[in-house]
């Protein structure tokens, strides 16, 4: 599973240099590839390391052929798609009718800037028919940039770097999504009331969240836990959490 990553060294930069990167092919979500800091031209870095090759997975949104390259949509639901370019000559032409909108791709390739736009030129693309296949490469994404930083990361690249004494939390629950982290601290804030937060006042607090991710994120802390009720079903407080 983890044989495309190859790593070495200890990454590091000073006076504005960065380190030479040792990656062969890191995997990578393509909200990573959108926001990683160009440090000269068509050269980027990740976790202070130069990019060479780098894979993505996604879905193919759009497909545009033209002479010489094709070019895809593709998008793995963390940002914006990425558009991947792809040089192909008439016989790559009859291998690549499968990738068409709507399926799945492992795309490998080095990534690029042209006015301002970004994008991955392929150096290949494959149709995936295995499911598990998009769940492996996350996990790969999540081991990566965890060698890399030396940070703990679930598996939506979230960093969970709790308090442990004993093995146990003292301050915070470990692995929580974005959204759960949000609810989990609005609730903690009030759970010195003895009623706690009402589902109402959450909603007032957290009014840049969606209701159905707030109520998605309760049910979640609720079975694991994290929070109870009170007076009723849409009253809330942390458990055992300072």
């Amino acid at each position: 599973m983890w044989n495309q990553i190859e790593i070495s060294g200890t990454p590091r930069h000073t006076a504005g240099k960065w380190k030479k990167s040792t990656l062969r092919i890191l995997p990578c979500t393509v909200s990573q590839l959108l926001s990683a800091p160009e440090i000269s031209n068509d050269t980027f870095a990740i976790c202070e390391r130069e990019l060479n090759q780098v894979s993505v997975v996604g879905v193919i949104r759009g497909c545009s052929p033209f002479e010489s390259i094709v070019q895809y949509s593709v998008d793995d639901m963390t940002g914006p798609p990425l558009n991947v370019k792809q040089w192909v000559n008439k016989e790559d032409c009859a291998t690549m009718t499968d990738a068409s909108p709507g399926t799945y791709v492992k795309v490998t390739g080095s990534l690029r800037n042209f006015r301002a736009q970004r994008y991955l030129i392929s150096m290949n693309i494959r149709c995936i028919e295995d499911m598990n296949e998009i769940t492996s490469h996350m996990l790969e994404v999540v081991q990566a940039h965890m060698h890399l930083t030396g940070k703990v990361y679930d598996v939506n690249m979230n960093t969970s770097l709790p308090s442990l004494v004993g093995g146990v939390s003292i301050g915070h629950p470990q692995a929580l999504s974005t959204f759960q982290d949000q609810v989990f601290n609005a609730i903690r804030k009030s759970s010195n009331h003895n009623e706690g937060i009402s589902l109402q006042d959450l909603k007032a607090q957290l009014h840049f969240l969606r209701m159905s991710d707030i109520r998605s994120s309760l049910t979640f802390l609720l079975n694991e836990g994290h929070v109870f009720c009170t007076i009723d079903e849409h009253h809330f407080k942390t458990t055992g959490y300072n």
